[in-house]
């Protein structure tokens, strides 16, 4: 029965309105996107923005402790010490990805933008 409730989104195959559709900077317990209908605005949207500001300065602040591990000198970490901070820079590194993704789909158009600027300083004159 909770099959049945579970209908995928694959903003690929949508409509004009897909555009609006923002992604997420968290995914379903079973690792499938979530996505936001919205105008930008809005408590999900300022919450998003939330969340990708802490997902990006937390992989500021693990890159610079691996960079610190790393640099000559330091104190050679014992494996699973290793493992962890590869594990966490994978992380890391699928969560800016998700946010680039993210902020890159919100990014007009170029094409859109000139005839949209276009259509307006015609009108204009």
């Amino acid at each position: 029965m909770a099959e049945e409730a579970t209908h995928l989104f694959d903003a690929s195959t949508a409509g004009p309105a897909a555009e609006e559709l923002r992604l997420l900077p968290w995914a379903t317990p079973d690792g499938l996107p979530c996505y936001l209908s919205t105008d930008g605005g809005g408590y999900l949207a300022s919450l998003a923005d939330g969340i990708e500001e802490i997902q990006l300065t937390m992989g500021q602040e693990l890159l610079d402790h691996a960079r610190g591990v790393l640099a000559p000198g330091a104190r050679a970490l014992t494996d699973v010490e290793y493992r962890w901070l590869a594990c966490r820079l994978t992380e890391a590194l699928s969560d800016a990805l998700r946010v680039a993704d993210s902020r890159g789909q919100r990014i007009p158009d170029p094409s859109d933008t000139a005839e949209a600027n276009g259509s307006d300083q015609q009108g204009a004159r």
